[in-house]
């Protein structure tokens, strides 16, 4: 008769992270973060933070994670909570967004943003999950063993319902496109294939990542329905050491396309005959945290978009965070020193040749450190019209 799984003694580990920063955007910006490990359940966790910058604008972030309905379970729960206020941010909107747009299309307004998420994950019985189950996709490291989902890696299946907004304090200011989707916010469900294939998900050193994401707003009364598709694949390449002065070199390369086959579909909306495409904060872009990462969040959106990124990183030899201040309070087994470079375009079509064309570039450089088990990066980006510093946390790929 099997033995029903429990899950183990633990202990809730709790950290508290101050931090501050100045950008252009945000001016001078402090503010806090919390995370509790082994939050009600061993694997789960619970992150908090929030800032306030001297320009007004306030940032806040609540999210769960790999809360699971018993230790023999293949599913993981979470959610995701983001709410923020923006005072004379810069903002890209109708044609301003356009490939062929330039940076003097930006308009300058307060906005609130709020972006709410639920998450439901379901691990496959393949790969590393195969005989280990859940903890196959909770553990950091593992080996790669193969290069099918079958023989290797954790793959998943996740649902992600949503809830996303962006509101303009003077839209009345804004012209309405013809036959666009001018809501100001959707709601929608992502479902996402994953098979993760790296050896190490905080500083992989080889193995690959593919993911594809649908995701689908069925519209409602007073706005039009959309579907986008999403497709990344990530590749890790250990290059070794460099005698006393690097302990680890890797080189990391992002494949990024995505789509909408709905661009060009219309229904009638309040007696409107309206595009099924989304607005623009919910469309297909790049520029941000992830993807030409010198440009502001949606700087650029169309039907369709690629893009490639390139990374080295490295882990120096050198590593004095235990001794600084601040630092010392806090586990910080690594840092890593990363150089990178982004190209993409976006197109009012799925077209390959032409999603090449006259692309746009981003390049920087970066600090990352594992703090408390979480990627927390610091980074750089230059490109053609402007530079931006960020601070986030995860690997961007």
């Amino acid at each position: 008769m099997a033995t029903e799984q429990t899950w183990p003694e633990y202990e809730p580990d709790t950290n508290v992270v101050p931090f501050a920063f100045s950008t252009d955007s945000m001016g001078v910006s402090v503010g806090v973060a919390g995370l509790i490990k082994g939050a009600g359940q061993p694997q789960a966790a619970v992150i908090g933070a929030g800032l306030m910058s001297d320009k007004g604008t306030w940032i806040s972030y609540f999210g769960a994670s790999n809360y699971a309905l018993s230790a023999e379970s293949r599913w993981l729960f979470g959610l995701e909570l983001f709410s923020a206020s923006y005072k004379q941010f810069e903002y890209f909107v109708g044609e301003g967004t356009s490939n062929d747009s330039s940076f003097d299309d930006a308009i300058i307004a307060d906005a609130r943003e709020d972006e709410h998420r639920l998450k439901a994950r379901y691990i496959l019985p393949i790969g590393a999950a195969k005989s280990n189950g859940l903890m196959a996709a909770l553990r950091p490291n593992r080996p790669v063993t193969g290069s099918v989902p079958w023989e290797s890696g954790v793959t998943s299946i996740e649902f992600r319902p949503f809830y996303k907004s962006r509101r303009f304090a003077n839209a009345s200011l804004f012209p309405k496109q013809p036959k666009a989707n001018n809501s100001d916010e959707v709601y929608g469900l992502e479902t996402r294939l994953d098979w993760d294939n790296r050896d190490n998900s905080r500083n992989p050193t080889e193995g690959s990542r593919s993911q594809f994401t649908l995701t689908v707003d069925p519209g409602s009364s007073d706005r039009a329905s959309w579907a986008t598709w999403e497709a990344s694949q990530s590749w890790f390449w250990d290059i070794g050491s460099l005698g006393e002065l690097l302990d680890q070199q890797v080189f990391a390369f992002n494949i990024y396309t995505a789509d909408t086959p709905t661009w060009n579909q219309t229904e009638t909306i309040n007696g409107q005959e309206t595009y099924n495409r989304p607005p623009e904060f919910a469309a297909n872009s790049l520029g941000g945290l992830y993807r030409l990462r010198s440009f502001q969040s949606n700087r650029y959106v169309g039907r369709s978009a690629m893009s490639y990124s390139m990374e080295y990183r490295v882990l120096p030899d050198w590593q004095p965070l235990g001794d600084w201040p601040i630092f010392n309070w806090y586990d910080v087994p690594w840092w890593q020193w990363v150089a990178f470079a982004d190209v993409g375009r976006v197109a009012d079509e799925y077209n390959l040749v032409e999603l090449h064309k006259d692309m746009k570039w981003s390049a920087g450089g970066a600090v990352r450190f594992q703090v408390e088990g979480i990627v927390v990066r610091t980074e750089m980006a230059w490109g053609s019209e402007e530079s931006i510093f960020r601070v986030m946390v995860n690997q961007p790929f």
